[in-house]
């Protein structure tokens, strides 16, 4: 009977801990930086990236910044109009050369504003 009652203890502590512990803790959060921003558009550029990588990263909302929020919806705005995912495949680039031209901009852009940025508070 005691047996009974030890392994009763040792299950019900281990069961409040389990619930204990997920009740503290919190859901994991995936905030885009624009670091990642400018590794992705490095991936794409150099054909390294393909269209789930890109679905990954764009597809998410960046809720706590709003320029990168706005960036983000022009390069989707970018896929919808320049987007050849199904030549990545084959080896080919994920963009036409137009569209690989104005993201070329779009990170030559956010590569200069994280700059001034991290100048700012540098200073």
């Amino acid at each position: 009977m005691q047996l009974f009652f030890i392994v009763f203890a040792v299950c019900l502590l281990v069961s409040l801990g389990t619930v204990a512990a997920l009740m503290l803790s919190r859901t994991p959060r995936y905030r885009t930086g624009a670091e990642d921003l400018i590794a992705l558009f490095d991936a794409v550029l150099d054909n390294r990236a393909d269209q789930a990588r890109w679905d990954s990263v764009i597809g998410y909302p960046i809720r706590h910044d709003a320029y990168l929020e706005s960036l983000r919806r022009r390069c989707q705005h970018l896929m919808e109009a320049h987007g050849r995912p199904w030549q990545v495949a084959q080896g080919g680039s994920l963009f036409s050369r137009q569209g690989r031209e104005e993201l070329s901009a779009l990170r030559a852009h956010l590569a200069a504003h994280q700059a001034l940025h991290q100048g700012e508070y540098s200073a």
